[in-house]
C-alpha cells in the first residue's frame, strides 16, 4: 500500500508544481509585448540637494514604449513613504489630497499622506510653478511617435526624511495610473547618479543619489474586455468580414440599459452630454461588435508589380476623442512598402533582421485627431506595396495583417477561416459544366 501511495503522492506533487510554475510564467509574460519587448516607463528619482530635515528631488517619467502613450486626463503617480516623510512643497506637479497635517501648527506641508497621489499641472501654469518637462496635463507621447516629448517631470521638497545617502530611504509600492490601471511597477533600485547639463551647456552637475523604478504595461490589467477589433474586405471577393460578434461586449439594453447608444436616437445629444461624460468608461454606438474602435483593412487594387490597401479607423466611442492616436500593423510585405498617403510611417524592428511591422499615425493638424463617434469620427489612408515575387500571393489570406494594435492595445482579428478568399476557378468551371449539361437535357426533353 505504501509503495502505491508513494508514486501517487509524487505524481500529484509533480502536477501541482507544474501548475504552479505555469501560473507564475503566465503572470510574468502577460505584460510582455512581442512587438515592443523592451518597452517600459522608467521613473528616475533624483535627489539634487539636501535640506535640514530631508532633501529636494526631481522625479522624471520616461516613456520608453515605442507606440503606447499616456493620453488625457493624464498620469497619476503614487507611492508609500518608507518612514514618516511629508512633502513640504512641489513644482510642476501637485498632490491630489493634502491629508492630515494637524501636527504642524504653522506653515503646513503640501501633503502629509503616507500614500500620496501626484498629478501633473495643466498647460498655462504660472512660470514660477513650472520646471522642465512639466505642465502638460499628464499627457506623455510615445518614444517612436514624438521622441522629443516622451518625458514628464516634477520637483518636490521632502521633509522628515534622511539627510544623507546612508539615512535616506526610497519610497515603496509605486503605482502608475495612465490614466486608468494597466501598469505594474517594480521596487526602487539604486542607480548611477544622473547628470544634468546647464542651460548654457557649459557646466554639468550630478544628483546626490538616484533611484530607478520600472513600470510595465499589461492589457489584461488595463481592461476586462478588448478595446478594438478588425474587419476585412477585398476587391476579389464581395464578402465583407465584420468584427466578430460581441468582441468587446454584447448589446443588451434589456439587462444592461445604457450599454450603448443608437445613432438614430432622438435622445442622442442628451445621453452623450449626460453626467459622467468625462468618464473613462466608453459609451459606444450600438453595433454587433460593441468596440470603441474598429480598424478596417481593404485590399483595394492589384497591379502588375504593386498592390494597394486602404485602411480606415472608425471611432464608435461618444466619450473619447483620440489625439495623437497611432496604429501598429504587422504584415510580411512592409519590407516593400513603397508609398503611404496621409499617414506618418515608421518601421518597427524589434528583431532587427525582420522588417514586418509598421507604426502609422496622423499628420499633424490634418488627421492626428480622431473625433468621437459620428460623421467625422474616422480617419483613413492608403498604402502601396511592391510585390515580392518569391512571397506575394492573394491566396489563403496572405494579404491581410497578422496583428493590429490601436494606441498600444491588441485588436481582435476575425478567425482565419472567415477571411475573404480567392474565387475558386475549378469549382466555378465544374458548376458551369453542370449548368450546361442540365440545360441540354431540358432542351432534349422539351423538344422530344
Amino acid at each position: 500500500m505504501d509503495c502505491f501511495r508513494s508514486p501517487t503522492r509524487f505524481l500529484i506533487s509533480t502536477i501541482v508544481f507544474v501548475l504552479f510554475v505555469s501560473s507564475l510564467q503566465f503572470h510574468y509574460t502577460e505584460a510582455y509585448d512581442a512587438l515592443d519587448p523592451n518597452g517600459n516607463i522608467t521613473i528616475k528619482w533624483d535627489i539634487i540637494s539636501w535640506t535640514p530635515d530631508g532633501y529636494v528631488a526631481v522625479v522624471t517619467m520616461f516613456n520608453f514604449q515605442q507606440y503606447r502613450h499616456i493620453s488625457a486626463p493624464g498620469w497619476t503617480l503614487g507611492w508609500t513613504w518608507a518612514k514618516k516623510e511629508v512633502i513640504w512643497s512641489m513644482m510642476g506637479g501637485q498632490a491630489t489630497d493634502q491629508g492630515d497635517c494637524s501636527r504642524y501648527k504653522t506653515s503646513p506641508p503640501h501633503c502629509c499622506k503616507k500614500t500620496p497621489s501626484i498629478v501633473d499641472l495643466l498647460p498655462g501654469t504660472p512660470y514660477n510653478q513650472q520646471i522642465a518637462n512639466c505642465c502638460k496635463g499628464g499627457v506623455i507621447n510615445s518614444w517612436a511617435q514624438e521622441p522629443n516629448n516622451y518625458a514628464s517631470s516634477f520637483q518636490l521638497s521632502v521633509g522628515a526624511a534622511g539627510t544623507s545617502n546612508k539615512t535616506v530611504k526610497p519610497p515603496k509600492n509605486f503605482t502608475l495610473l495612465a490614466p486608468g490601471p494597466g501598469y505594474t511597477c517594480g521596487p526602487a533600485v539604486v542607480g548611477k547618479p544622473s547628470k544634468f547639463l546647464s542651460s548654457d551647456g557649459r557646466r554639468v552637475t550630478q544628483a546626490m543619489m538616484t533611484w530607478n523604478v520600472t513600470c510595465t504595461y499589461s492589457q489584461f490589467l488595463a481592461q476586462k474586455t478588448p478595446t478594438c477589433c478588425v474587419s476585412l474586405s477585398s476587391f476579389y471577393n464581395d464578402t465583407i468580414v465584420p468584427c466578430p460578434t460581441c468582441t468587446c461586449g454584447c448589446q443588451n439594453n434589456d439587462t444592461n440599459p445604457g450599454s450603448c447608444v443608437n445613432p438614430n436616437s432622438p435622445y442622442l445629444a442628451s445621453v452623450v452630454n449626460a453626467p459622467g461624460k468625462n468618464s473613462l468608461t466608453p459609451l459606444v454606438q450600438c453595433t454587433r461588435h460593441m468596440c470603441p474602435i474598429r480598424v478596417h483593412w481593404h485590399v483595394k487594387l492589384n497591379y502588375k508589380d504593386y498592390w494597394r490597401v486602404k485602411v480606415t479607423i472608425t471611432n464608435f466611442n461618444y466619450r473619447m476623442n483620440y489625439s495623437q492616436w497611432n496604429l501598429v500593423v504587422q504584415h510580411p510585405n512592409f519590407d516593400n512598402l513603397t508609398q503611404i498617403f496621409s499617414f506618418n510611417y515608421k518601421p518597427l524592428t524589434p528583431y532587427s533582421t525582420i522588417n514586418d511591422t509598421a507604426m502609422l499615425w496622423g499628420v499633424k493638424f490634418y488627421n492626428d485627431f480622431l473625433n468621437q463617434a459620428g460623421p467625422m469620427g474616422n480617419v483613413q489612408s492608403e498604402l502601396l506595396f511592391r510585390k515580392d515575387k518569391s512571397t506575394f500571393t492573394f491566396d489563403k489570406g496572405w494579404a491581410f495583417p497578422r496583428r493590429v494594435y490601436f494606441n498600444g492595445d491588441n485588436c481582435v482579428m476575425p478567425p482565419p477561416d472567415a477571411y475573404p478568399h480567392l474565387p475558386n476557378a475549378g469549382s466555378r468551371g465544374k458548376w458551369s459544366l453542370f449548368v450546361f449539361f442540365m440545360t441540354c437535357l431540358t432542351f432534349i426533353f422539351l423538344f422530344e
